[in-house]
C-alpha cells in the first residue's frame, strides 16, 4: 500500500472512532465546556480516543492520529481548507509526533508518562503549521511552544482524563501554532536540550523524522479490540485457547506478558468498564467465556467475566516477551501464544476487515468522505457528526 493511502486509511479509522466515542461521557464532557477552536479541537480528540479503539505506533507505544487528526480536521474545516490539505497536514503531524515518540520509547513510559499526551501537542502543532503556512523559524517556535505544554501521566489510564488529556494536547498544539503565527517567539534549542527543558524535565531526548528511515505510518497498528492495545496478544491467546478446548473450569489460568503491557494496563479487578478496558484479567477471562470484545462489550461490566478474572485469572511479566507479545497458561502449561496480534504492522487487517470496522462505528456515514481531495474539510467532520 502507497504512503498517502496509509495515511487515508489511518485517518478514516480515526474517523470512525471519533463518530462513535462522540457520545462516550468524556466527549460529552469537552463538547460541553465551549464552542470555540480550541474547544471543538479538544473536543474531537476527546472523542477520537474515548474508546480506545484508535490506531497506535508501534516503536513508540503512542496514538499519533489522536491529537494530529483533529488538529488538521477542524483547524482545515476553520481555515476553508480541502480534504486534501488536511490529510496533508496530519501526515506531517503524524511522523513528527511520531519520531518523538520512538525516539523515548521505553523511558518515558516507565517513568509514568502517556506518551500520546505528551506528544501530541506537538504533532498537533506540526499539523497546524502546514496548514497556516508558516515559515521554518515561527514553525519552530511553534514546536517549542508546543513543547512547553508537553504533559499527561498513566495514572489517567482507565478514566475519562486519558481521553480528554489527548484532546486538551490536541488543543494545545493547535493554540501554540496560531501564537506562533501571530508572533510569538520561543527557543526550540533551549525547551529541547537546553537546561530545564525537555531532557531535565521529562528525561526525554528530542527528535525529528529522519528521511531516510522507514515512516511512522509504515509501522501503525490499526487495533482490532476496543481496549488497550497491551491486552490484545493476550485475548487473542485466550480466544485461541478457548478454540483449542485448552483450559477448563478448574484450573488455574495465567496470562504471561512482557513488562510494559502490565505497565499500560494495571488493573486487576476492573471497578468499571473503563478500568477493564485496561485489565487483562478481565478481557482474558471475557474473552474465555464469549470470544474477543466489542465496542458495546464495555457499555457495562459483566459479572461472569469479573468473577472468572477474580478467582482464577493471575498476571506475570517476562521482559524477554516482545512488547506486544502473550503466552496464556492453563494449569501451569503453556495453552497458546500470540506474537503479533490482528491489526500490527506484523499482521495487517485485510481490506474488508477495516471496511467492517468503520461500518461497526460510524455505519455508511464515512462511505468515500476521503476519496475526493478537493472536498472542504467541513464536510469530513459534518459526516463524522464532529
Amino acid at each position: 500500500m502507497e504512503l498517502r493511502a496509509r495515511y487515508r486509511v489511518a485517518l478514516l479509522d480515526w474517523l470512525a472512532c471519533a463518530a462513535r466515542g462522540a457520545d462516550e461521557a468524556a466527549a460529552r464532557a469537552a463538547r460541553a465546556s465551549g464552542e470555540g477552536l480550541l474547544e471543538r479541537v479538544a473536543f474531537a480528540g476527546t472523542a477520537g480516543h474515548a474508546l480506545d479503539f484508535d490506531d497506535t505506533h508501534s516503536p513508540g507505544l503512542a496514538h499519533l492520529s489522536a491529537p494530529t487528526a483533529p488538529a488538521a480536521l477542524v483547524l482545515g474545516a476553520a481555515l476553508d481548507r480541502s480534504v486534501g490539505d488536511a490529510l496533508a497536514a496530519y501526515a506531517d503531524g503524524f511522523e513528527a509526533m511520531g519520531a518523538l515518540a520512538a525516539a523515548n520509547h521505553p523511558t518515558l513510559y516507565e517513568r509514568g508518562w502517556h506518551p500520546t499526551a505528551v506528544w501530541g501537542s506537538l504533532g498537533a502543532a506540526v499539523a497546524a503549521v502546514r496548514l497556516l503556512g508558516l515559515d521554518l523559524e515561527r514553525e519552530r517556535s511553534a514546536r517549542a511552544l508546543a513543547l512547553m505544554r508537553a504533559g499527561g501521566m498513566r495514572a489517567g489510564f482507565g478514566s475519562d482524563a486519558k481521553a480528554l488529556g489527548v484532546g486538551l494536547a490536541a488543543a494545545a498544539g493547535v493554540q501554540a501554532a496560531r501564537l506562533a503565527a501571530a508572533g510569538a517567539q520561543a527557543p526550540l534549542e533551549r525547551v529541547a536540550d537546553g537546561p530545564a527543558g525537555l531532557v531535565e524535565a521529562l528525561g526525554g531526548v528530542y527528535a525529528e523524522p529522519d528521511p531516510e528511515a522507514e515512516p511512522a505510518i509504515a509501522e501503525n497498528w490499526i487495533k482490532a479490540y476496543p481496549c488497550c492495545l497491551q491486552t490484545h496478544a493476550a485475548i487473542e491467546a485466550a480466544d485461541r485457547a478457548r478454540a483449542g478446548g485448552a483450559t477448563s473450569s478448574a484450573v488455574a489460568i495465567t496470562a504471561v506478558v512482557h513488562p510494559v503491557s502490565r505497565q499500560a494496563a494495571p488493573y486487576d479487578d476492573a471497578a468499571t468498564p473503563l478500568q477493564a478496558k485496561f485489565s487483562i484479567p478481565y478481557t482474558v477471562a471475557f474473552t474465555l467465556l464469549h470470544g474477543p470484545p466489542t465496542v458495546d462489550a464495555f457499555g457495562a461490566l459483566e459479572p461472569a467475566a469479573r468473577a472468572l478474572a477474580r478467582e482464577r485469572v493471575r498476571v506475570r511479566t517476562d521482559p524477554g516477551l516482545a512488547e506486544s507479545e502473550a503466552v496464556l497458561e492453563s494449569g501451569g502449561e503453556e495453552a497458546s501464544r500470540v506474537i503479533a496480534p490482528l491489526g500490527s504492522p506484523a499482521r495487517p487487517m485485510a481490506a474488508a476487515q477495516l471496511a467492517a470496522k468503520v461500518r461497526s462505528l460510524a455505519g455508511d456515514r464515512l462511505d468515500g468522505v476521503l476519496d475526493e481531495p478537493t472536498r472542504p474539510a467541513a464536510d469530513v467532520l459534518a459526516a463524522a457528526g464532529l
